[in-house]
């Protein structure tokens, strides 16, 4: 009998193995995701290095991406096209040294048609230089958490010390699509066209054709050189569940189609999230020093989700907030506290951060004043 569980286990392991390995059978490395938890689904030697190619952009796209959220630029900044732009070779849209674009028309350039020319001109008006965008790149590299990236360009053509893995591809393409969501209006483009200085226009088509063939595929990014083979980073969102999937060195482009498929469809038949909480829920009202208001309502800083199995029946969740002391001022995205998210059997699925609902602005005059008069005139002190 002993035997027989033995032999049974042997080629239940095997057989879990051989499924495995067909669902990105033709890719020396794989990962999926799901974007909102960070769960891994599925991975194949996630961890091995290899050239990107033009996935390399992913991570173009979040540091400019970075750059407009803190004011550094805006999408109707203008880029002047550079020497060093412009003669890049690859995929490019055929800029032209002294030509002027918004930086709206380059990064949809980037997102659409690859263009090597248009991210390094992009790379300059960031950084200053391409040298020290890519400075830039390594470093937010490892406030992610990247354990096998080096970029030496921003565009991914091939470099001996230019590499990354599909988990840390994985990594950078959550970063940005759960920071700026914004993005895939740009990345789910199938076709578009880039109207030059001289009045005419260059037509953008998107090197991921996924986005027009399957449903629900929104970006990401293609790759493709001699030494990387063909690579992609797709997601799609479906069911309230967004999946990240990344193959790296498949020897074609209908193969990694296949694969990224293959990796997709595992997801959505596999798994499913459970929504907790939303972030705009009020999790309730709490004191707040020297504002201008004497209370806040606290949120989550985003929505609590857990990741399932498909045939996982839904549970019942409380929240356990740990808050920090609130002084003014304070604004909406500060992080004030901390909620533990705790399902019916105890365990807890997931820590979210807590912030306040509204901006508290430090209390002036005729705050203490209107304070004070109250309190002298019922005897007691009233929150506001």
């Amino acid at each position: 009998m002993k035997k027989l569980l033995l032999l049974f286990s042997f080629f239940f392991a095997f057989n879990l193995k051989c499924y495995a390995d067909e669902i990105s059978k033709y890719s020396e490395s794989a990962i999926l995701t799901e974007a909102s938890t960070g769960n891994v689904l599925y991975e194949k030697d996630a961890d091995r290095k290899s050239a990107p190619a033009s996935m390399t952009k992913i991570m173009s796209m979040a540091l400019i991406m970075d750059a407009i959220k803190e004011e550094r630029i805006s999408l109707n900044s203008d880029v002047l096209i550079s020497e060093n732009a412009a003669k890049m070779g690859g995929s490019q849209v055929y800029l032209n040294v002294g030509e002027t674009y918004k930086v709206y028309d380059l990064l949809k350039s980037i997102a659409i048609a690859s263009a090597n020319d248009a991210v390094v001109a992009m790379s300059e008006k960031v950084a200053g230089t391409e040298e020290k965008f890519v400075d830039m790149m390594n470093k937010k590299c490892k406030e992610l958490g990247c354990k096998e990236t080096n970029f030496t360009n921003p565009h991914g053509l091939d470099d001996e010390n230019h590499y990354s893995s599909a988990r840390d591809m994985s990594l950078i393409s959550r970063y940005l699509i759960n920071n700026y969501p914004e993005i895939l209006d740009y990345t789910s483009i199938y076709e578009d066209y880039l109207q030059r200085p001289d009045g005419t226009n260059t037509w953008l088509v998107n090197t991921n054709k996924l986005v027009r063939f399957y449903d629900s595929v929104d970006g990401l990014k293609t790759g493709f050189t001699s030494k990387a083979g063909y690579c992609l980073t797709a997601t799609a969102n479906k069911n309230n569940m967004r999946l990240i999937s990344v193959v790296m060195g498949v020897d074609s482009p209908d193969n990694r189609t296949s694969d990224t498929v293959r990796l997709l469809n595992y997801g959505f038949n596999s798994f499913k999230i459970s929504l907790i909480y939303k972030k705009d829920k009020v999790l309730g009202t709490y004191r707040v020093e020297k504002g201008n208001k004497e209370k806040v309502q606290l949120v989550l800083l985003q929505d609590a989700k857990e990741l399932l199995s498909i045939t996982d029946k839904e549970k019942k969740y409380s929240l356990k907030l740990e808050i920090n002391k609130l002084v003014a001022p304070l604004k909406k995205g500060d992080i004030v506290g901390k909620a533990k998210i705790i399902d019916n059997t105890g365990n807890v699925v997931g820590i979210i951060e807590v912030t306040v609902k509204d901006n508290i602005i430090k209390a002036g005059f005729k705050d203490y004043f209107k304070r004070n008069f109250k309190t002298t005139l019922y005897g007691k002190n009233i929150i506001l």
